[in-house]
């Protein structure tokens, strides 16, 4: 049931209530130029009907407006505006063409109509009043009493300028209002965007993007994907925790993480979470780049964090810490759970399944500075990124042994004088690591291959 306080004019917005004292004042005018005008026997008393008619029309159009105003705003301003058209150049006829009364009535038209819609406005409302001032003028063909006695001019000017003067103020103040609710605004808008911004470090940047851009919807529901997931943790980090003091620790730990997200972020890595000195980072989802151009980033990520360790660990030695550190990496690419898991209240964007689990092994099997990478993504990046096959591994939860591969580098840097040799055909398969070999197992080297180049120099002459 609707509330009658909300009808009254004391409660309405500031726009209703304006247009609402301003349609009583206009029409008040109009009541005290007919009866001036009837006093001093200007105008006929037939035309005294008109002032109960302007006294009580401005509130019966408010209440019908608000009937309608909710829904058809637009639309009731348009109409509302029309029947007072109708009404001054109706008024104008009956009044029989009165010259300061007519002027009277056509300035609080246009005056309504500018404010009302703007020149538009102004132009229909016009053409309106002109054509009810044509047809009442062929209906009742009233006698032309254009002069106009002094006391009906000055009602009619000093009630029109009291309606224009109220009128104005109101706008005014309306103005200021929505000046006001502006500025409120812009506040809200930017107390929003800080809050945006402190919330968004809680989230990886690709997260955060597709949520508030609205690309991704805050539920929990998930979906299979491919990706390369990458971890890596500090050789030693429990070892050194337990040297180091916890402001000492808690800086170098922030310095690790945050320059190894500036990497992640900068080859288009997923930041999952930190933990400890753990960093889990995924390839391929929100965003995707096609699954082998996300296992390239991803191992391309993992040597760039290998060679800036060499940066840190400088700044480590002149902060006092001599020990040096090595971060070991592992990364696998496979089908993956990615989406939001936990509960309503609380979620986490995060990915789940067997290859998550072997990655976090082969991280945990790595040495310090290693890189070590499954038969999956080593099969990706294979044509860009030298590896080194390290055989197979036995790895807890997996009830068969896993190929791997050691990461070495680009092979665009590794130059006409590299020391790697890595041969590959069906039925043969080489890579030779010059620097890795001693010098007391280069002949058992050179025999084993002098050995294979006999066999097949045999199976050719067969």
């Amino acid at each position: 049931m609707k509330s009658v306080v909300s009808e009254r004019p004391s409660s309405l917005p500031m726009p209703l209530l304006r247009e609402y004292y301003s349609r009583v004042l206009a029409y008040i005018a109009t009541a005290a130029t007919i009866a001036a005008g009837t006093y001093v026997q200007h105008f006929s008393y037939d035309l005294l009907w008109m002032v109960p008619y302007s006294l009580l029309y401005p509130h019966l159009a408010h209440h019908l407006s608000l009937r309608f105003k909710r829904d058809h705003a637009r639309q009731t301003h348009l109409v509302l505006l029309f029947i007072d058209a109708v009404n001054a150049g109706g008024g104008a006829v009956l009044m029989g063409f009165s010259v300061v009364p007519a002027l009277m009535f056509l300035l609080v038209l246009a005056f309504s109509a500018l404010i009302i819609g703007g020149l538009r406005y102004l132009g229909m409302a016009l053409l309106v009043a002109a054509s009810a001032l044509v047809l009442t003028s062929v209906i009742f063909r009233p006698e032309l009493n254009a002069a106009t006695p002094v006391l009906v001019s000055l009602v009619s000017a000093l009630f029109t300028t009291l309606y224009i003067c109220i009128t104005a103020y109101f706008v005014h103040q309306q103005g200021l209002r929505l000046a006001q609710a502006r500025g409120e605004i812009t506040r809200e808008q930017e107390k929003a965007a800080r809050l945006a911004r402190n919330l968004a470090k809680y989230l990886s940047p690709q997260v955060w993007e597709t949520i508030f851009s609205g690309k991704k919807s805050v539920r929990l529901e998930t979906q299979r994907k491919k990706l390369t997931v990458f971890f890596s943790d500090i050789k030693g980090f429990t070892e050194m925790s337990e040297e180091l003091e916890a402001e000492a620790l808690t800086d170098l730990l922030n310095t690790y993480l945050n320059e190894m997200s500036k990497i992640a972020l900068k080859y288009g890595g997923t930041i999952d979470k930190f933990v400890g000195d753990s960093v889990m980072v995924f390839f391929g989802d929100p965003t995707s780049q096609g699954a082998k151009k996300d296992a390239v980033l991803a191992v391309s990520m993992a040597i760039a964090m290998r060679k800036h360790m060499k940066v840190l660990r400088q700044q480590w030695r002149s902060q006092g810490i001599t020990k040096p550190l090595e971060i070991r990496m592992g990364l696998n690419t496979g089908y993956c759970t990615v989406g939001n898991f936990g509960a309503d209240t609380r979620m986490d964007y995060t990915i789940i399944g067997r290859e998550v689990n072997l990655a976090s092994r082969l991280e945990s099997a790595a040495e310090a500075g290693e890189i070590l990478i499954s038969h999956e993504t080593y099969s990706m990046v294979k044509d860009v990124i030298m590896c080194r096959d390290k055989g197979q591994i036995t790895v807890k939860g997996f009830t068969r042994p896993v190929q791997i591969y050691q990461v070495v580098d680009f092979r665009r840097d590794l130059g006409a004088t590299s020391s790697y040799v890595e041969h590959e055909l069906p039925g043969f398969s080489m890579y030779l690591d010059t620097n890795g070999i001693q010098n007391y197992d280069k002949e058992r080297v050179i025999q084993a291959l002098q050995t294979a180049a006999e066999k097949l120099r045999d199976k050719v002459i067969l």
